[in-house]
């Protein structure tokens, strides 16, 4: 094992760090560990955010008919894709995410003898690149054939990776983080979205956190002058999630937008830290996939043997299901900072980071791809975090062709895993959370939203009736809001402005929001007993209608604000 510096150590306590530091997973960890470079490629390393092509994107690189150009490392690989003379190489990072892979491949980064890998005669060597290299840089360097990329990662590098004549396409999602990722408040006072208003956040940018916090916001009943007080406070991407962590342990911010394993080190950190919103109820925001190198993937001869890498993966999920032991020694096996994790903080501790992510197998893709009828969440996040990230010039050409969600995703394998299996399809069809009236009312009692999203759903006079255009507005502005958060509650509100007789007011926007949630449920066949309707009529103004200008509004726009249906999201932790 290489000898560890005392920065490496630093990076696995919950000791505040300095100005220098190291991220693990999403950010890298860097070569903070001596000699920790040899355990990645050595070809075309680079951790910028842009392209790193040499030539800046203007040659695309030439297969051969095995597809094994793209293949890496200095010696020239031979045999067919996944033999033990081409092994199929795939690029993670140091993330207990991918601890199914690795167990399939024998805990081991080469696939080891009587491996779930080596019995569908598939080699496969993973690559540890902590310092996420570009996927433009991984294969015109031939450093991997496929990479690991979170959605709203791979909605902005496909672009950038068009831009370089070369293309992708994801092939499985391997985890969804459900409480990995979380905006957290030390301030007692920062209690919701909504609560950030005039406060400081940190965060890396252009990270799933960061995508996170600006749909959240974007959604809140922040009006626009009061989104503009938050206080973003973007770490230097070289700190990464452990300068996040530094700066909201000592202080420095009231809140922060961090993932595991320092989520969990900040909470334990900071006494009265907590969570106001995460991933535990916006199940449906961030998945990690593996996106492979189109050339490979266009090459018929190959489509049987990324059927067993992708079917050996999801073997793998269920091996580590049932044996969370198993899953810790393959990550400890394989992947330094595991190492070091488990000798300094615990296996107990990496065992706990399971619970908040799902390792998903091939139910879980059926259902998430929309395969049984449902909504497709990959897409749909897929199209959200392009547009996310366009809007804050995220992409390195702003130019970049916008991409078609579906042609994202090579669908041909969990398709024909799942045609072989018809029970799946069964079993992806059931609700992933059950949900109870007495349960509502438990958690609505107990708490306040973590965010509030204030729509405008158009009513004529005096009437609690959908139109059209109504419809329409529920469809793009609340649905989509609900299922993000797929194990939440709701509170659906009917709200008016101060004209009018009160007694009135309440009684039509008590129907006003009964009649929203009537047609989610028949309509989206959401579950009725998710939804705790309520009327407020003028009760709860969003804004203060004697002072509309302290808003920015006129006295017209005050009044339309507070016209508003009101979709509270509340969470179950």
């Amino acid at each position: 094992m290489a000898k560890l510096t005392p920065l490496a150590k630093g990076l696995i306590t919950v000791i505040i760090l300095g100005a220098t530091g190291a991220a693990a997973w999403r950010l890298g960890l860097r070569d903070v560990v001596t000699g920790l470079g040899t355990s990645s490629s050595s070809s075309g390393k680079t951790s910028d955010g842009g392209s790193s092509s040499k030539d800046g994107g203007g040659t695309q690189p030439s297969k051969d008919a095995t597809g094994s150009e793209p293949g890496p490392g200095p010696t020239t690989a031979t045999g067919s894709l996944g033999s033990a003379g081409n092994p199929l190489k795939v690029s993670i990072v140091s993330f207990h995410g991918y601890a199914p892979g690795l167990l399939a491949n024998g805990k081991s980064l080469k696939t080891a003898s009587g491996s779930i890998y080596a019995g569908k005669n598939v080699n496969v060597e993973f690559v540890i690149q902590d310092d996420i290299p570009t996927l433009a840089t991984i294969f015109e360097s031939k450093a991997a054939h496929c990479a690991w990329r979170t959605s709203d990662f791979w909605a902005q590098e496909q672009p950038n990776l068009r831009n370089n004549k070369l293309d992708g396409r994801a092939i499985m999602i391997v985890d969804n983080t459900q409480g990995a990722d979380a905006v957290i408040s030390r301030d007692p006072a920062v209690g919701s979205i909504e609560d950030l208003a005039g406060k400081s956040i940190a965060l890396l940018q252009y990270t799933p956190s960061h995508g996170m916090v600006i749909d959240a916001v974007d959604n809140s009943s922040l009006s626009a002058r009061k989104q503009q007080t938050v206080q973003y406070v973007f770490i230097n991407a070289d700190e990464g999630t452990a300068g996040v962590r530094a700066a909201f342990e000592g202080g420095q911010v009231q809140a922060a937008a961090l993932w595991d394993p320092d989520l969990s080190l900040a909470l334990r950190a900071v006494s009265g830290a907590r969570v106001i919103y995460s991933t535990k109820t916006a199940t449906n925001l961030i998945y990690d996939v593996v996106v492979c190198d189109q050339r490979v993937l266009d090459v018929p001869a190959n489509e049987n043997m990324f059927t067993n890498f992708v079917s050996g993966w999801f073997e793998g999920v269920e091996a580590a299901r049932a044996n969370q032991e198993a899953a810790i020694d393959a990550l400890v096996a394989t992947e330094e900072f595991f190492q070091l994790l488990a000798q300094q903080e615990g296996r107990p501790f990496i065992q706990s980071l399971f619970g908040n992510l799902v390792w998903t197998g091939l139910e879980d893709n059926v259902r998430i791809l929309g395969l049984a009828g449902q909504t497709n969440h990959y897409e749909r996040v897929y199209r959200r975090f392009d547009e996310i990230y366009r809007s804050v010039g995220a992409l390195a050409n702003p130019n970049s062709p916008v991409i078609n969600p579906p042609d994202s995703f090579d669908y041909r394998f969990v398709k024909s895993l799942s045609a072989a299996k018809p029970e799946v399809k069964v079993e992806a069809e059931k609700p992933q959370f059950t949900f109870t009236p007495k349960e509502r009312e438990v958690v609505v009692a107990k708490q306040e939203a973590s965010v509030t999203k204030p729509v405008l759903v158009s009513f004529q006079t005096g009437s609690a009736a959908l139109n059209k255009r109504a419809e329409r507005t529920i469809d793009d502005e609340m649905v989509p809001l609900i299922e993000n958060n797929g194990s939440a509650y709701f509170e659906v509100s009917g709200n008016t402005d101060a004209t009018g007789s009160r007694p009135a007011n309440l009684k039509l926007s008590l129907e006003r929001a009964t009649a929203v949630v009537d047609y989610l449920v028949r309509e989206w066949e959401f579950d009725r007993a998710r939804f705790q309707v309520v009327g407020h009529g003028p009760d709860k103004p969003l804004c203060n209608e004697a002072k509309p200008q302290d808003e920015g509004m006129d006295l017209e726009a005050c009044r339309s604000a507070n016209r508003t249906t009101r979709v509270a999201v509340l969470s179950r932790e």
